[in-house]
């Protein structure tokens, strides 16, 4: 890893994680494989000048089906490094609030 850019891939917005950021103080990203909480700490602060309190993550695995016909595996998305982003009280990524 040489940048920041290179950790943070993408952030996640779903259901789940709309409620967290609202309620919790929470972020969900999608990181590289080979970052560690150090690095997307450090990435999240410089990026959206908050303050992180905490951060975990987790490897969510591929998503798999099978074939009816000849009952192969079929792989539908790869599996992918998540990281959720505690942040300190008062503090806010105003990317993941929308349109006001």
């Amino acid at each position: 890893m040489t940048s920041i850019y290179d950790v943070l891939r993408r952030p996640i917005i779903t259901e789940k994680s709309t409620h967290q950021y609202k309620k919790l103080n929470q972020y969900a990203f999608e990181v590289a494989l080979d970052a560690n909480k150090r690095m997307i700490k450090e990435a999240v602060e410089e990026l959206f000048d908050v303050k992180v309190e905490k951060v975990n993550t987790m490897i969510m695995p591929a998503k798999r089906s099978r074939r009816p016909q000849s009952r192969r595996l079929l792989v539908r998305s790869s599996a992918y490094k998540k990281a959720i982003v505690t942040l300190e009280l008062g503090d806010t990524i105003p990317a993941f609030e929308g349109v006001r």
